[in-house]
């Protein structure tokens, strides 16, 4: 967000933060169809989230709608779960067919989280969360979060916590109303087939394609034909990173890089067990 860019850790360019670096080399950066399609900002956020405790249950609207309302690009969304608690759950989409009536009268009487789809969660689950997807992390939950960049927020329900002078926080129940898709789904996790020393595809929209790599060997990506830049997020183990310019860098567990879109080709040689997180925009 504008207040919030990362800043780069090392190099030449140390200290330098997100935002500059895009004002500075343009489509080098970003890549000339990404900033076509999304301005100057850079276009995705990319977090870790430790819940230690239930995070409120929200919907995102899409674009069209967060366009309407708040001059913004609406919210999609995707989950890595990294660690998780024993008895650790999550939740996203709805257990059985409701409409947007019967949605507000169980926000009123408290029984909104009987129709939510509750899931127990290990390393490695995938959830998907198109905008007006209902959703929320539980305690125990350590996940790598990949979205929209929007700050667009609906808080549908926060189990009545109340803060220390007895006030519970807002909730947006008109607002979500509109912006929740309804549509009943059997299943909503992203099912794979992990795969070694290959990139194996978690999700795919026109936002971004995230790629799992699971590494005990090199790998090289060829990005000569991508007009994007490419995200990594190492989430286990450690590796180094070079490109077809003699740069390159080692990067550990919980560090993230960001590959240039001018770069045509990279080579990850990890050690043994190492795990990242490939995201671009296609």
């Amino acid at each position: 967000m504008e207040d919030n860019y990362s800043v780069v850790a090392n190099g030449e360019l140390e200290n330098k933060s997100l935002d500059e670096l895009i004002k500075t080399y343009g489509e080098q950066l970003l890549g000339k169809k990404v900033i076509e399609q999304f301005g100057t900002t850079f276009p995705l956020l990319i977090k870790f989230i430790d819940a230690r405790d239930n995070l409120s249950i929200q919907v995102h609207p899409d674009d069209e709608l967060a366009k309407e309302r708040h001059n913004s690009f609406g919210k999609t969304e995707m989950w890595y779960v990294i660690k998780a608690a024993e008895g650790a759950t999550l939740y996203s989409g709805f257990s059985q067919q409701i409409d947007a009536n019967e949605y507000v009268e169980r926000v009123e009487n408290n029984t909104i989280m009987d129709v939510l789809q509750r899931y127990d969660v290990k390393p490695g689950d995938v959830f998907f969360l198109p905008a007006g997807r209902a959703h929320a992390i539980g305690a125990g939950c350590f996940i790598a979060e990949i979205q929209q960049t929007s700050n667009i927020t609906y808080r549908i329900y926060d189990y009545n916590r109340k803060d220390a002078n007895g006030n519970g926080r807002e909730l947006h129940t008109e607002l979500a109303k509109d912006a929740i898709d309804y549509t009943l789904y059997p299943d909503y996790r992203t099912h794979y087939t992990e795969k070694e020393n290959v990139p194996v595809e978690l999700a795919s929209c026109k936002y971004f394609t995230t790629n799992l790599l699971e590494l005990d060997e090199p790998l090289s990506r060829d990005f000569a034909s991508l007009d994007s830049f490419v995200v990594y997020i190492c989430m286990d183990g450690k590796a180094t990173i070079k490109d077809d310019k003699g740069n390159e860098i080692a990067v550990y567990q919980g560090q993230t890089v960001l590959i240039p879109a001018d770069t045509k080709n990279v080579t990850i040689t990890p050690t043994p067990g190492a795990k990242f997180m490939e995201t671009f925009i296609a």
